[in-house]
């Protein structure tokens, strides 16, 4: 089969575009390397601030379209999968249709059918942009206004969502989040994939004994601390540190590229990640093939979804009080004589759900029923 993704966020698509040239398939990624993470992509979309930065993007775009046509599948990274304008994505994303087989979203960054669901009040009972029948801390801050998320709810936002939705032949989500807003709209031209963890590059850190001091790690996006929640993990960490300063270490690192990031983490025992969500997401499940214990997000309906009755190592934090988070950091300090196993169930986890290729197969599974339907 020959693939092309096109965006990335993550590593995602690079990863699962390594796996599936491992399986014998021809797998293209055309990105920006997700900015300053400068992961792996095969066609450098990158766009340079400025207005020449803009004028080479647009002749990068066209130069790189000859190379993006007869592919079975094309996979998209969100609805604006290029950093354009709605009604100039969609004149590529025609064109994506027109030169090639099936077109496929990746459910896995915000977008309108996440936005409102994220408003709805009743699709989640907390999210990024409600806690309850409140707004969260995201809401109205700096981080808020500078992505520009009220852009959103722009009527030219809402007929390019609806459009592509559309004209989609399928939809893969990489977490419950996002395949829960989009189940009612496309049924069953939806599928569930997960997040690809290339758990052969990720070395189990073995934990034979119960550490004399627990050593917690967070790392933070500058431009999305609010969002992500680890501004309030971080004053929570600082407190519980505060309190048990002979029985926990911190470590705190900003904006690292993938491959530093992962490597710093090695000497840690704990990760937090995200506040906000139901699922563990990409940082999470790269600690924890790594042996390291997450801090995130893991709610009974992610559980539910993925078919998983009984290995439940992640710590689930939710953002209703600080208290709350204060009590679930101080409980792994006081049971850090759990590590250990708790240390070999997250790397078991993480092989069983998210392996590069257990994801590839659910992608691929999912990519054949479309082409069959040809």
């Amino acid at each position: 089969m020959k693939i092309l993704f096109v965006g990335d966020a993550s590593n995602l698509h690079n990863c699962l575009a390594r796996q599936l040239r491992l399986m014998g398939h021809d797998a293209v990624v055309a990105s920006n390397g997700s900015h300053w993470m400068d992961t792996a992509r095969d066609i450098d979309l990158n766009r340079h601030p400025g207005h020449w930065g803009t004028v080479r993007y647009l002749l990068d775009i066209l130069k790189a379209l000859p190379r993006m046509r007869g592919f079975d599948i094309v996979h998209l990274s969100s609805q604006i999968f290029l950093e354009l304008k709605p009604q100039k994505v969609r004149r590529v994303f025609d064109y994506l249709r027109r030169h090639n087989g099936k077109v496929v979203l990746s459910a896995l960054a915000t977008d309108r059918v996440y936005y409102d669901a994220c408003h709805d009040g009743h699709t989640y009972r907390y999210s990024d942009y409600r806690v309850g029948d409140q707004p969260s801390p995201y809401v109205g801050s700096p981080e808020y206004y500078a992505q520009e998320q009220d852009n959103w709810r722009l009527p030219l936002m809402e007929r390019y969502s609806d459009y592509l939705i559309d004209h989609i032949d399928g939809v893969v989500a990489c977490l419950w989040e996002y395949y829960e807003a989009y189940r009612p709209l496309v049924g069953d031209r939806l599928a569930y994939g997960g997040i690809p963890i290339d758990v052969d590059s990720l070395t189990l850190r073995p934990l034979d004994h119960e550490p004399e001091r627990v050593r917690f790690f967070i790392g933070i996006q500058r431009d999305r601390t609010t969002i992500k929640g680890t501004d309030r993990l971080l004053a929570s960490l600082q407190r519980v540190h505060d309190r048990y300063p002979d029985l926990c270490e911190m470590e705190v690192v900003e904006n690292l590229p993938y491959a530093e990031y992962t490597r710093r983490m090695r000497a840690s025992h704990v990760l937090l990640d995200q506040l906000y969500s139901y699922t563990p997401a990409t940082n999470a499940l790269i600690a924890m093939a790594q042996g390291l214990v997450a801090v995130s997000g893991a709610e009974p309906e992610y559980y539910d979804l993925i078919g998983e009755p009984s290995l439940h190592p992640i710590v689930n934090v939710t953002p209703y009080n600080d208290e709350d988070i204060d009590r679930q950091l101080e409980s792994i300090i006081h049971q850090k004589s759990q590590l250990p196993q708790w240390s070999r169930d997250s790397r078991e986890f993480v092989i069983r759900n998210n392996a590069a290729q257990v994801v590839a197969e659910r992608h691929l599974h999912f990519w054949n029923q479309l082409l069959e339907e040809t």
